[in-house]
């Protein structure tokens, strides 16, 4: 799946015929925020929203950054992929 990271709007997009699946993000200090995911309906069941968010943890971890995770679906991906918890910044998740 070909995710690009739209630095311009800050976001990480999917794109299908005319459709965009999208995971904003913004910085945060010294951190990486996942804001919100949007996914069209018939995109849906596809695993766009979780190729969004790999993509997105792997910016992160580039760039040395900490995840601050306020999306819901971010937040559910998470506790599917343990491996990630170390990227998460325990001062504002100590829960995830």
């Amino acid at each position: 799946m070909d995710i690009i990271n739209n630095e311009n709007n800050l976001q990480f997009e999917y794109h299908d015929n005319e459709e965009v699946a999208r995971l904003e993000y913004r910085f945060y200090k010294n951190n990486i925020a996942m804001m919100h995911t949007v996914v069209p309906e018939r995109m849906k069941g596809r695993g766009v929203a979780s190729a969004l968010a790999e993509k997105a943890f792997a910016f992160a971890k580039e760039k040395k950054k900490k995840v601050m995770v306020y999306c819901p679906f971010v937040s559910k991906y998470v506790k599917k992929h343990p491996e990630l918890r170390e990227q998460i910044n325990r001062e504002y998740h100590p829960n995830l």
